[in-house]
């Protein structure tokens, strides 16, 4: 039996095939058209704990650990779903996880000895106020990092944070902000030193302070029905009990998530590729040329049979890391080549699935047409292809 298939496992797929079936595919091309999916989405998604999945009890999550959030993840995108749908709906796993680690470090859990230094005081008033409303469908986070000069280079942050008694006084900008017009409130990498410094700071910032606006809505090649926005901060006070853990602590809280975060992304990578090696598959056994299924040639076998060997040679590597990732191994190396081979295999098998659907691929009316156009930020974010490759040449000695 594999790590993956287990009684239980079964059952959560069962659960997400349910829930997308019910949920998710009567709305879905309004919600892309739309630029968003509902609050009410998340709402029912939590009520069903598919929201709490990964996430600690003692922080109002339903328990399970990553291999449960990344088959959530793949039987979503497999039922009929996309990467889109969620980034939409699970950015609270980027938005949450910062603060139920240093949650942990307060109460002398391990998950927050990781981050290094002491949590403040306001740590577990976070739990209350952010965490569980979230993970209840109640409230929507997103993650900040992102800045118009910034991107991979994490340490060059700009947006400052300056102390003023009780407050910190929050002045810059980020971008590319997923989630970031429908969010209640917004995870935030600061510099507490001087600009560009590298260090680095986690404040949750409520949408509503004063100074605190929300751009425009930024029109995307893919992901229609996540809304992406831009954000700025001109003087916002945010209380010093919005702190995530101790000062100066956040670049190390944001280096020890990527792994997470990137797994997820070569999750819908592989899943990705997956269901579009059966939406092609179903395809060429339907659809006739010259009197014959396009599935009777030769050619056309074995082009889906390589689309096959693909995606599930990523999917069995992502499998494997992020079990060892589960198991607290520091695999940083082997995240990076996960996401990689997952990127690679999902790029190449979208655009074959595309081709073979011929004129209907290139329609909006085609599912494969959605997956093309979703899978082209999964080697950007997170991490770029490029910076992958990096990391694996440092951890090859070079």
């Amino acid at each position: 039996m594999s790590i993956v298939d287990t009684p239980e496992r079964r059952q959560l797929r069962e659960l997400t095939r349910a829930f997308v079936t019910r949920e998710v595919l009567p709305h879905l091309d309004d919600w892309e058209r739309a630029g968003e999916v509902p609050r009410a989405l998340h709402a029912s998604a939590a009520k069903l704990g598919l929201l709490g999945i990964g996430f600690p009890e003692s922080v109002g999550g339903s328990g399970g650990d990553l291999l449960d959030s990344i088959i959530v993840t793949e039987e979503l995108i497999r039922s009929g779903g996309s990467s889109g749908l969620v980034a939409a709906l699970f950015t609270h796993g980027i938005a949450l996880p910062h603060m139920v680690a240093a949650a942990g470090a307060h109460s002398g859990g391990s998950l927050g000895g990781r981050l290094g230094g002491t949590a403040s005081r306001g740590d577990d008033s976070l739990v209350e106020r952010y965490i569980r409303p979230t993970l209840a469908g109640t409230m929507i986070g997103a993650l900040a990092i992102t800045e118009p000069d910034t991107g991979s280079d994490v340490a060059g942050i700009r947006t400052t944070a300056r102390r003023d008694g009780d407050h910190y006084v929050v002045n810059g900008s980020k971008t590319y902000i997923t989630s970031g017009h429908r969010a209640d409130f917004v995870t935030t990498a600061v510099c507490t030193g001087f600009s560009g410094s590298g260090e680095l700071t986690l404040l949750v910032i409520d949408k509503g302070l004063p100074g605190f606006t929300v751009g425009r809505r930024l029109e995307k090649l893919g992901w229609h029905c996540s809304d992406t926005a831009e954000l700025s901060f001109v003087d916002v006070r945010v209380p010093v009990a919005n702190r995530i853990g101790a000062e100066n602590t956040g670049f190390l809280a944001i280096m020890q998530h990527f792994a997470t975060e990137r797994l997820s992304l070569a999750t819908q990578a592989y899943a990705t590729a997956q269901r579009c090696v059966e939406l092609a598959t179903r395809w060429c056994r339907d659809r006739e040329t010259f009197g014959r299924p396009l599935a009777s040639r030769q050619v056309i076998r074995h082009r889906l049979a390589e689309m096959h060997t693909r995606a599930e040679a990523a999917r069995s590597y992502v499998h494997e890391v992020a079990a060892r990732v589960a198991a607290g191994e520091p695999v940083v190396t082997e995240v990076a080549m996960a996401k990689n081979v997952a990127v690679a295999a999902c790029d190449q098998v979208v655009d074959q699935a595309l081709q073979l659907h011929g004129g209907f691929g290139y329609l909006r009316d085609a599912e494969v047409e959605r997956h093309y156009r979703d899978a082209r930020i999964l080697g950007i974010g997170g991490g770029t292809t490029e910076i992958m490759n990096e990391i694996i040449a440092k951890g090859m000695g070079l």
